[in-house]
């Protein structure tokens, strides 16, 4: 994995999807680029099931933050809203999705060990990632 010195977040988010949508990077990817995106803006997506998947090159630029993209990786959680209200906030991630961000971000903090772990609600008046990202990494 090649790395960018300056990376100094790791950036939490979800795709704001129902829990029974499966989707992944693909479709994550082919929604960006209709809003105009390069590709897809995350580094990583986390599907339900725990699969985890590439975005972007690690060492590339994210699209997923404005003003903090340039030092920070985003990962992105497959989830967020309520089925039956796609416009709710849902924390509604499943035990294997955590388990592989916990694993992600552990591993990313060995290459980048002065990065801090963010929520994305951290950087916007948004709902995302649908839960506190400090009760996960209280130690950021």
């Amino acid at each position: 994995m090649k790395k960018r010195e300056a990376t100094n977040k790791i950036i939490i988010h979800c795709a704001a999807t129902s829990p029974s949508m499966d989707i992944g990077a693909m479709e994550i990817e082919r929604w960006h680029r209709q809003r105009g995106f390069q590709c897809i803006g995350y580094h990583f997506v986390i599907r339900r099931d725990g699969t985890l998947e590439y975005g972007r090159e690690v060492d590339a630029v994210g699209a997923h933050v404005t003003g903090n993209n340039s030092d920070s990786i985003g990962i992105c959680l497959v989830g967020g809203v309520k089925e039956s209200d796609k416009k709710t906030p849902e924390k509604n991630f499943t035990q294997a999705q955590y388990d592989t961000l916990m694993t992600l971000v552990d591993d990313l903090k060995t290459s980048y060990p002065s990065a801090r772990v963010y929520g994305h609600n951290e950087f916007a008046s948004k709902a995302c990632p649908c839960f506190d990202v400090r009760e996960i990494f209280p130690d950021r």
